[in-house]
């Protein structure tokens, strides 16, 4: 077998690497949209605290 015949994957390439591709993209994003929604939490945290400090 060549790399060739392997990356054609038997005229399935399409299907097997679209796959891969997106199961790549969806475990990215399992990563990096927690990682920016806590910092946004964190921010409206802040900014609320702050905020409640003020009035009191």
């Amino acid at each position: 077998m060549n790399w060739s015949e392997f990356f054609a994957m038997g005229g399935y390439a399409f299907y097997v690497w679209g796959s891969y591709v997106f199961a790549a993209v969806v475990l990215f994003a399992n990563v990096i949209i927690p990682v920016y929604r806590g910092k946004s939490v964190m921010r409206m945290l802040r900014e609320f605290y702050r905020l409640k400090g003020k009035k009191q």
